[in-house]
């Protein structure tokens, strides 16, 4: 089934609902990747990693930077997404898989949005955002079409950039204490919230 045809997927109502959706439509696993960089088949994280509060925890999908996102605990329904980057940041990106992926079709470059957060500040994100939907808007222009149909194929909306932003913030934020993702030797990884500022990018001066 081609990405065309995408649209015609039934309604997805939980987690299960969805990975059954992408997993069976090989045109729709291919638009989630160019669109959000998310392929169930680089689940597997490479290290043995386990949250603080000891729920359990199933390696979900990959991106293209080494990243894995995890859902946590048993909850068919709604589990929460927890991302963990390469570099040793991690952190709750949505209070279920259908959030997660609603923040990452519909928030250009999330994990900028983070990395230009200046330690978590709400408003410093909307300014990097800013940024970014318009380096976007000029280098990639067919995203915000491939965005609209991939939101249609999943079911979910797509709220405003900053709605989106607030959601994103909420999640990273409630990350502790019960989602701190740690190594085996008990080392934690560091929050998602970069400490950067937007003016740190000498391109958006």
């Amino acid at each position: 089934m081609g990405p065309e045809r995408t649209a015609s997927l039934r309604c997805v109502t939980s987690d299960d609902d969805i990975l059954d959706a992408i997993r069976q439509d090989s045109g729709l696993a291919e638009l989630l990747w160019n669109v959000c960089e998310f392929d169930l088949a680089r689940g597997d994280h490479g290290e043995p990693v386990r949250l603080s509060s000891g729920l359990s925890l199933t390696g979900l999908a990959g991106d293209c930077t080494g990243g894995t996102f995890f859902l946590c605990g048993r909850d068919s329904t709604a589990r929460p997404v927890l991302y963990a980057g390469s570099e040793g940041e991690a952190g709750l990106i949505g209070q279920n898989l259908g959030e997660a992926l609603q923040i990452m079709v519909g928030l250009p470059s999330w994990r900028d949005c983070l990395k230009f957060s200046g330690a978590g500040d709400l408003a410093v994100m909307r300014t990097a955002a800013d940024h970014l939907v318009r380096d976007e808007n000029r280098d990639e222009p067919e995203l915000g079409a491939q965005r609209i149909r991939l939101a249609a194929a999943l079911r979910v909306d797509l709220p405003p950039v900053s709605a989106l932003l607030t959601r994103l913030h909420a999640a990273v934020s409630a990350t502790v204490p019960q989602f701190v993702l740690t190594v085996e030797t008990g080392e934690e990884y560091e929050t998602l919230f970069g400490t950067w500022l937007p003016s740190h990018n000498p391109a958006w001066h």
